[in-house]
């Protein structure tokens, strides 16, 4: 933004926000840069005070000197560089994220910021940013990577300059630092790489390259509220796999690099795009950032200290904005597969996105409840289609209607065959002994029930998200179990992670 400093400084010591990023669980920091902060020598030499008095913020520098005083009168780049240490003390990983070149709000297609040759986007003096950047964090063990451009977009969007100066901004990269993940965006907004589908980029360097792909309910206006969930999910589950998902099917790294939701959680059509967006992202054990960290700007378009609704602090940076949203997102942070993907080692969890839960049992006789995945079943979804408790005789079956699910070891009848159905993939469905269909589906208190199938029509006013639910492979230790966990390290070809970013 216009100046140069990263957020939330002005409002808590930046100690205490690295510790509440890890408290949340998140393990790596997406930090945005604008190019000119690096290239452009008056900028760079602008103290962290003086940036903040051109723009007239003297209530932030008042924050800024009583919560760090230490950065106050130091020169922004200086600043910046005290950042990523301080994210190092707290063993938090680094992206370096190249986000806009003119300081300010990001991003729309006429901010002269899109695309190579716009007003503000050379692609000579972005290489050179870019070797700055990467030169200046050679000796920083804790920055694992480098994105090389935010959502390349706007009328002079190209995909043969796309190919050309993205294969000169990787390699001036690696050239500069061989110890970071090159990470690269696509078009529209980081919405398309279905050109690498046809022609891979050709680089001199292999086993660090990234792609990342931006995903929010928002990229497909309003289609979630107006639309039913299941149709909805489906079709842009689709889309999204066709604009770079494929990429995971070739082997190659995809990193989500943007998703986030309004916490207040009053967005209809965020929170149902947020329960398909679990479920894709567990099922397909996705890398991801969550957008954005800050409660709150020092400036943002003109308006001082306005509230980020999608920020995972609040406004004041105490706290997290939405606690149970967080422990929704800890699911998430480690892998459900770690690098030894061998047959002996998988099994299936069932996963219930709305939650970030997984079925699981106290005992035989106990209705089956949703908990931590850590303390999950290890199923074993056969070809069949039972859904066995792997290692015994037990299996999934309906009862009645509306009652709850339970283990049988009666495992040929219609009712102990579960497929999943719907659009969306995400209804887990079988038949009761009087040729009735049922859904899975998750109670108030968490107990696993068998009702009617519901919102598999075009009811938009209809939500599906209690009977929603993906069977996952995992390799990962349960409580009980003896599979060892595997952080940090998902079977795609990256050193350095899983990243749990903000």
């Amino acid at each position: 933004m216009e100046v140069m400093l990263a957020e939330g400084l002005s409002k808590q010591p930046l100690d205490y926000i690295s510790k509440q990023i890890a408290s949340m669980g998140f393990n790596c920091v997406r930090l945005t840069w604008p190019l000119f902060m690096i290239t452009n020598n008056t900028l760079a030499s602008v103290t962290v005070r003086q940036s903040f008095q051109s723009l007239g913020l003297v209530e932030s520098i008042a924050g800024i000197q009583v919560n760090n005083p230490s950065i106050i009168d130091l020169q922004v780049v200086e600043a910046f560089q005290v950042v990523v240490s301080n994210l190092a003390e707290n063993n938090l990983m680094v992206i370096l994220d190249n986000h806009i070149s003119k300081p300010g709000w990001c991003c729309s297609n006429s901010d002269g910021n899109g695309f190579f040759g716009d007003k503000y986007f050379d692609a000579d003096l972005w290489i050179a940013g870019l070797v700055r950047m990467a030169t200046m964090f050679k000796g920083s063990a804790n920055v694992v990577g480098m994105s090389l451009r935010n959502e390349p977009r706007g009328p002079k969007q190209n995909i043969s300059n796309w190919y050309k100066c993205m294969q000169k901004g990787a390699e001036a990269v690696h050239a500069a630092n061989p110890n970071v993940l090159v990470i690269i965006s696509g078009l529209n907004f980081d919405r398309d790489l279905t050109f690498l589908s046809r022609k891979q980029i050709e680089l001199t360097f292999t086993g660090k390259l990234v792609f990342e792909y931006h995903w929010y309910a928002f990229s497909d206006g309003q289609v979630w509220r107006d639309g039913n969930p299941n149709q909805v999910c489906g079709t842009l589950t689709k889309n999204m796999m066709r604009q770079g998902g494929f990429l995971i099917d070739q082997g190659w790294p995809l990193f989500i690099s943007e998703f986030g939701g309004d916490q207040r959680g009053t967005n209809l059509n965020d929170n149902r795009f947020l329960n398909c967006f679990f479920g894709v992202a567990a099922e397909l054990d996705l890398d991801w950032a969550f957008w954005a960290l800050q409660g709150s700007y020092y400036l943002r378009e003109g308006v001082m200290g306005i509230d980020e609704t999608y920020g995972a602090l609040s406004w004041d940076w105490c706290q997290p904005r939405n606690s149970s949203f967080i422990q929704r997102l800890s699911a998430l942070q480690s892998p459900f597969q770690g690098p030894d993907f061998s047959e002996a080692r998988q099994y299936q969890v069932i996963f219930h996105p709305s939650t970030s839960q997984c079925v699981l049992r106290n005992s035989i006789t106990d209705p089956l409840k949703l908990g931590p995945c850590t303390q999950s079943e290890r199923w074993s979804y056969t070809p069949q289609k039972t859904l066995t408790v792997k290692g015994t005789y037990f299996c999934l079956q309906a009862d009645n209607l509306s009652a709850p699910a339970k283990l049988g070891i009666i495992c040929t009848s219609s009712s102990s065959k579960w497929e999943l159905i719907s659009e969306s993939k995400m209804h887990l469905s079988t038949k009761l002994s009087n040729g009735s269909s049922v859904c899975l589906d998750a109670g108030p208190d968490g107990t696993i029930l068998t009702n009617p199938c519901k919102c598999l029509g075009r009811d938009q006013t209809c939500d599906p998200a209690s009977q929603w639910f993906k069977i996952v492979n995992s390799t990962k230790e349960t409580v009980s179990g003896e599979y060892p966990l595997q952080l940090h390290t998902p079977r795609r070809d990256m050193d350095k992670s899983k990243w749990s970013a903000s």
